[in-house]
């Protein structure tokens, strides 16, 4: 009798699809393995290959959120951290808006699967009196309760996770009413002359230099296929309204290639929308 088989891949579920992963447990598996690898040298390639304007885009995209980050008693989570390179601007937001750098701040909270950069996020934290802890754990299924941050923010990780919708039915599920997301990625500009110019940096430059320094090339050439094949800013924002999200915000920087989404749960929200 021959053996049928069926996709693995939920169909028309946009997520992340590293090279040979089957499931989406494998692609999760591969990313965290690939990142793992890589963490030594990551915040080095970070600020090399951004020429430092990775430390920009964090900045802006942490001050949109000031006006809760300022709360004493404000709960945020940045999810897929990384070594909490935005998790450490936000902070530096919240201190910056205080009178009092002393007063007592509940810490923040930053989360990754891959436990290499938590170590050196949590070392980073440490040297630099940082007010957070960081938790090892799945975007996909995270170990909190429901409702219980006020914001939740991802930097450059989003577009990592197997399931994109998903995802963002954890974070609404753990969002507080009226609390807030904030999504920055990276995006490739669809047209001008700077299309041309950040195709052939992304797909030929970056992969040579971040292979070489990093020792993983397969990490480096993931990078722009994950890029090229991440939702349009307009499909990303018509995803996170299916889930839920409302007044979602779309802010566009370094000529298209770096964009942040906004957007809140509704005040007295009922469960996700499933669809």
């Amino acid at each position: 009798m021959p053996i049928m088989t069926t996709p693995i891949f939920p169909p028309q579920a946009p997520g992340s699809r590293p090279k040979g992963a089957r499931s989406e447990r494998e692609a999760s598996a591969h990313v965290r393995n690939m990142f793992s690898r890589i963490a030594p040298r990551y915040d080095f390639l970070n600020h090399l290959l951004s020429l430092s304007l990775d430390r920009v885009w964090r900045r802006r995209a942490a001050s949109k959120f000031q006006r809760v980050l300022r709360r004493t008693n404000a709960r945020v989570l940045d999810l897929c951290c990384g070594t909490g390179d935005l998790t450490f601007a936000m902070e530096r937001v919240r201190m910056k808006a205080w009178r009092d750098r002393g007063a007592y701040r509940i810490p923040m909270v930053g989360s990754d699967f891959a436990e290499p950069m938590l170590e050196r996020a949590h070392e980073k934290g440490r040297q630099h009196h940082r007010a957070a802890v960081f938790v090892a754990s799945d975007a996909l299924r995270l170990p909190f309760p429901n409702a219980c941050f006020d914001l939740v923010t991802t930097a450059f990780g989003f577009r990592n996770l197997a399931n994109y919708e998903n995802g963002l039915r954890e974070i609404a599920r753990v969002l507080k009413d009226d609390g807030q997301v904030g999504i920055l990625e990276f995006s490739e500009p669809k047209g001008g002359p700077m299309a041309g110019l950040f195709r052939l940096y992304f797909r030929h430059i970056l992969p040579n230099i971040g292979g070489i320094i990093s020792g993983s090339k397969d990490a480096y050439r993931y990078l722009p296929g994950s890029v090229a094949k991440f939702p349009s800013r307009t499909e990303l924002a018509e995803m996170m309204k299916r889930v839920g999200f409302v007044d979602v915000k779309i802010f566009s920087w370094n000529f298209g290639s770096v964009v942040l989404h906004s957007a809140r749960m509704p005040e007295q929200a009922s469960e996700p929308v499933n669809n």
